[in-house]
């Protein structure tokens, strides 16, 4: 038996999702606000509503004072309210009548609209209707159904991101977590369980890129390239062709049409010269110098990425061989190995590529989970989504759209589930966003960013929509299938050393505030870090300078006895043009 709850008002008006209210007169102590959750009591169940308008309508008829009404949205209800096993649904099945009584819920209503039955859960923080009452949200249908965390800077969007991923870490033993950090703020929050990828020990060889991914690096969307790409295209299936060939021990010519049967999108290795020696072998058969000049200025391109040292996460004598499955391995953590997730630095990768490298990483992810039947769950986690995934398919790399599109569309059916963070959500692609059934959103101003998030919210929590820009840091609104109703949560504290943050942003709080040298030489030394491709010794260091002469790069011999320049490419006597 419950015991009697405030009784508030009485229900003037019913609609099929809202009701109005007028409350009783309390000598003007009205508890009520908006925000707040509110039952009407039927003859079998408790609906519960909840209060987004409030105004006093002048009097009627000579009476004195003002009226107090409220203007309800129907959330759903308790149902057996009055049994031993009460429980909440989503959706109203009986309506209250006119003249039902408003009622403010209790601390045990509000825990049972909040339960969630039968399943598991992670705890992210409290309610702030009852911040004695825990947030909790549905493991499964947060992980498996997908979910996003919108807010504007400075909201505390980061922090709930790392308290998200380290809960779900905790609950989930078998689950690979793959984030792509564009800023280097999560390499610490996750302590010894993550392995941090930077382009220092990033390795992903070119030919793991697949035709649009490649032509993208080459040509950066440079227009009026339709030769050289139609050329790589004959091309490159002919280089992976004869290295495959070689490395079975059997000879193969450079034919130009001979392909063994690859594309030039399937992931095997072959050596750059041999591309470039088949390019080259075009030259010598055109008489059009215009059309030989441009496959000279095609192999150019190509040797100045191979010697750049900011690519060398790509183009490594190494990547001779057939290194796809460490690759795989290294990336999406499949031996764990006490490490679950993979956080990959992007800054530092150049800006040109970034959007092929995310395309590649995000493309591997899905279809290791397609071809692998979903042996290996795991959860890409991608931080300014907006940036890869853009609601203009006129902005942006396709291939990246594409391929955060297909995880978003396809990817619980083979274990590859999304997390997609942005501070943009009215630059997102809204196919991505319509694809998470959780969301938590936190501050947003801007009324485009409200009005999607306003269209992705259920009738029932279309209100809350307007508490977004008043939200106060690491609150949010959470709506969707993880969570029982949309409800406003603040999400728990995290141990300093759990908080995302940059480098650069401690050494400068360490020195308080203040740029003396030895900080302004760690904030250079890490600049030029970013653009070369193994760590180097700070002046002064004669340790340091003995290791890097010892280690200093020597002309090797690749593994078919051919002297190389290390990076997989034999040197070429060029024809002339």
């Amino acid at each position: 038996m419950h015991t009697a709850a405030a009784d508030l008002g009485e229900i003037t008006k019913v609609t099929g999702s809202a009701a109005t209210a007028a409350l009783v007169d309390t000598g003007g102590d009205v508890e009520l606000t908006v925000g707040h959750l509110v039952g009407i009591r039927g003859q079998e169940s408790l609906v519960v509503g909840v209060v987004v308008h409030m105004e006093a309508e002048p009097p009627v008829g000579g009476a004195a004072g003002h009226r107090l009404v409220a203007n309800i949205d129907f959330m759903g209800e308790v149902r057996d309210y009055d049994g031993e096993r009460p429980y909440f649904q989503r959706g109203v099945s009986t309506y209250p009548t006119i003249g039902a009584r408003l009622q403010r819920l209790r601390g045990e209503d509000i825990e049972i609209v909040h339960r969630v039955a039968g399943r598991e859960t992670i705890n992210v923080g409290r309610l702030r209707l009852d911040e004695s009452l825990p947030a909790v949200i549905d493991f499964q249908e947060l992980l498996c159904k997908h979910f996003a965390v919108l807010g504007t800077t400075g909201v505390g969007k980061s922090t709930t991101v790392a308290l998200l991923l380290q809960e779900i870490l905790a609950r989930e033993a078998d689950l690979r977590i793959f984030l792509i950090d564009p800023h280097n703020e999560y390499a610490e929050c996750f302590g010894d369980n993550a392995h941090v990828v930077s382009p220092k020990n990033l390795k992903l060889p070119f030919w793991l890129f697949n035709f649009e991914e490649w032509v993208d690096v080459i040509f950066r969307r440079r227009p009026g390239v339709e030769e050289e790409t139609e050329l790589l295209q004959e091309l490159i299936p002919v280089a992976k062709a004869r290295f495959d060939a070689q490395a079975r021990g059997k000879h193969h010519r450079l034919r130009r049409h001979d392909t063994a049967g690859f594309t030039a999108d399937t992931p095997v290795p072959y050596l750059m010269s041999d591309l470039i020696a088949l390019i080259d072998d075009e030259v010598g058969k055109l008489e059009n110098r215009s059309v030989r000049m441009k496959y000279h200025r095609l192999i150019n391109r190509i040797e100045t990425l191979g010697n750049d040292s900011r690519y060398a996460f790509m183009f490594s004598s190494l990547y001779v061989q057939d290194v796809m499955a460490e690759t795989l391995t290294d990336l999406f953590r499949l031996d764990l190995n006490d490490k679950p997730i993979t956080v990959m630095n992007m800054a530092g990768i150049p800006a040109e590529v970034v959007d092929s490298v995310v395309s590649v990483l995000c493309r591997m992810a899905f279809e290791f989970g397609v071809w692998s039947d979903g042996a290996a769950p795991l959860l890409v986690a991608c931080e300014e989504a907006h940036r890869y995934a853009t609601a203009d398919p006129r902005h942006g790399f396709g291939p990246t759209r594409k391929a955060l599109s297909r995880i978003a569309k396809e990817g619980r059916k083979h274990g590859v589930y999304l997390g997609a963070i942005t501070q943009r959500p009215a630059d997102l692609d809204p196919a991505i966003l319509s694809q998470c059934s959780t969301v938590m959103a936190m501050r947003l101003a801007n009324e485009r960013d409200k009005a999607i998030i306003r269209a992705a919210v259920p009738d029932a929590g279309a209100g809350l929509i307007d508490f977004l820009s008043s939200l106060g840091n690491r609150e949010a609104v959470a709506f969707g299938e993880g969570v029982p109703l949309p409800t406003r949560i603040r999400f728990k504290d995290l141990p300093a050393d759990r908080i995302p943050n940059s480098h650069a942003r401690r050494r400068i709080e360490a020195a308080g505030g203040v740029f003396d040298r030895d900080v302004l030489d760690a904030v250079v030394g890490r600049w030029r870090d970013a653009t070369t491709s193994s760590g180097r010794p700070r002046p002064g260091d004669a340790a340091a300078e003995a290791a890097e002469a010892a280690e200093a790069p020597k002309t090797s011999v690749d593994d078919l006895g051919a002297p190389n320049d290390g990076l997989g490419a034999p040197l070429l006597v060029r024809r002339s043009g």
